[in-house]
């Protein structure tokens, strides 16, 4: 057996087949010509029948997808085969460019044109430059990019997913997710949290696994196994057992002394506000409002926005729903907004920062947010990300009452937010802790680079005690403000524990986090949780928190967590 070693960000035992990722297509050499013993019509026959390869297999693949993912596939096979494209490569086959380059070169024209045209064109220029890859893939007979089919479910592994690649991801087909790269609050490890699917990532080496090698992979150690022994067999019966014991949340989250834990949801919009309901969520600590304005050009109107905050806010009639402003900026630039240009992103205009350089956007946003609260049951708090200054929380309070919002609430994401907690807490009524840039930011470390996946771990005692300083500020100066934790960090159930433990009074968490969290947290009390939070806030590192609080809560192995 050979192992490999990452980091767990999804529990789970599973074994199962690799199946690696296809490499990225390389860009043909510039200027690349004809072979002298191929004519051009033989290159614009071989040109022609891999369009023709590409549109059928992508057509296939959707009539076998579902929602969102067969859009994506469909409208790609159409990509596959336009005209416009096609005719523009064989125009440079014809000048004598080899037909690698002559599809690579007509689709950065297609593209450059279709990305100048604006709104719903420019957003085809993203096709066709995956058709692109696809085209050149099989001109050169290699493996199509993207998530690759397979008759059976199989491990996938790869060097990272990009979010384009999830939309064709099927869970149902896919038995748990292996990564060299990224870190555990990368892209990739949130959407295995929110499929369910067991997930390491930064597992150095795993990219040399050859196709149909049996593994076993455990997403709470962080291990891959090659060629699995009968104890991993056995213990991947045994997850199977278990999982189905934790897929249902009684709707009670609450210690075993009876202290009162609500659990929340995060939710990205009405269809995910739907599933959060049935999976038992007691309300929803977040809600990401980027959904109504990604991927277009012009800021959604007042009645779209209404709309479609008025969907979530219906599927909690009379509970709590946290809607967070727009967070735009870094990982989600928006055109009519943000500086894509910036040397850094991360620290650049972003989150309620943007109001500085687009006024209005805010305001407008907080009017569609109050108006559909008006007319929903749910009892709607709202909250800025990227506050660093007690005035900044001052400003959006005012803006709040302005526009008829009774609770205005923070993200505690930035380190001088949570070392000012006690003076910004004054400002506003609540305050939410983003675990995933509250660790990026104190540690220095972006969570999408796996060899930063260490630091980039919200087990970090820095990160900890910062989040006791947000607790303790917001019970100071006579006030008692609510603290809730909405980061990724909730979704672990030894460290949902920690948070407890700490002072947060409620978690939020992806839906299907809920069961497990509820399950261990009532496995303890609240003075229990208590010392385990000072267990892990006096350890050296965050890999020592993590095992010094684990080995007191055996439920976890019990459970497979």
């Amino acid at each position: 057996m050979h192992e490999y070693a990452g980091v767990g960000v999804s529990p789970g035992r599973v074994i199962g087949l690799v199946r690696q990722m296809p490499k990225p297509v390389s860009e043909p050499p510039a200027g690349e010509q004809l072979a002298s013993s191929t004519t051009p019509d033989e290159a614009v026959t071989a040109l022609k029948a891999a369009s023709q390869a590409v549109q059928a297999g992508l057509s296939a693949r959707a009539q076998d997808a579902r929602g969102d993912a067969r859009a994506v596939l469909e409208a790609t096979a159409l990509m596959a085969a336009d005209p416009m494209l096609i005719k523009a490569a064989v125009k440079l086959v014809r000048g004598g460019a080899s037909s690698e380059r002559a599809i690579w070169d007509a689709a950065a024209s297609v593209a450059e044109m279709l990305h100048n045209l604006g709104g719903y064109m420019a957003e085809r220029a993203t096709d066709v430059f995956d058709v692109r890859a696809r085209l050149v893939a099989e001109l050169r007979g290699v493996p199509a990019p993207g998530i690759p089919a397979a008759s059976e479910p199989f491990v996938l592994v790869a060097h990272d997913l990009a979010p384009a690649d999830t939309a064709t991801l099927d869970p149902a087909k896919i038995l748990a997710l292996v990564t060299s790269g990224g870190g555990p609050q990368s892209h990739t490890a949130i959407i295995a949290r929110a499929l369910g699917l067991p997930a390491v990532v930064a597992a150095v080496g795993v990219e040399d696994l050859a196709d149909g090698t049996e593994v076993y992979l455990d997403g709470t150690a962080g291990t891959i196994t090659a060629e699995p022994g009968e104890s991993e067999v056995a213990a991947a019966a045994a997850w199977a057992s278990t999982a189905s014991k934790l897929a249902v949340f009684d709707g009670d989250g609450r210690t075993a002394d009876g202290h009162l834990v609500p659990l929340l949801a995060n939710v990205g919009g009405a269809k995910d506000a739907v599933k959060a309901a049935a999976a038992g969520a007691q309300g929803v600590g977040l809600l990401r409002t980027e959904f109504c304005f990604l991927e277009r050009d012009t800021e959604p109107t007042l009645d779209e926005q209404v709309a479609a905050y008025k969907g979530v806010f219906d599927e909690f009639a009379g509970k709590k729903v946290v809607i967070r402003t727009l967070d735009a900026g870094a990982d989600k630039p928006l055109p009519f907004l943000t500086d894509a240009s910036e040397p850094n992103p991360a620290l650049g205009v972003r989150g309620y920062r943007t109001d500085w350089t687009s006024p209005g956007v805010l305001e407008r946003q907080l009017a569609a947010i109050a108006a559909a609260a008006e007319s929903s049951a749910a009892l709607v708090w709202v909250m800025a990300p990227m506050i660093a200054t007690v005035e900044e929380a001052g400003h959006f309070a005012s803006m709040c009452a302005a526009a008829g919002l009774e609770t205005p609430g923070v993200m505690v994401e930035i380190p001088s937010a949570a070392l000012r907690a006690e003076h910004i807490l004054g400002q506003v009524e609540f305050a939410s802790l983003g675990t995933n840039d509250l660790t990026q930011y104190t540690m220095a470390a972006d969570r999408q680079l796996g060899p930063l996946a260490a630091l980039n771990s919200p087990w970090q005692p820095a990160v900890l005690q910062l989040i006791g300083l947000t607790v303790t500020g917001s019970r100071a100066e006579g006030h008692d403000k609510p603290v809730g934790v909405c980061g990724e960090a909730a979704a672990d159930p030894a460290l949902a524990v920690v948070l407890v433990g700490l002072g947060v009074s409620t978690l939020s968490m992806t839906p299907r986090a809920l069961a497990a969290v509820g399950t261990v947290l009532s496995s303890v009390t609240l003075a229990q949780a208590q010392d385990l939070a000072q267990l892990a806030l006096a350890a050296p590192s965050a890999a020592a928190a993590k095992e010094s609080v684990r080995a007191k809560l055996p439920i976890l192995d019990e459970l497979g967590l």
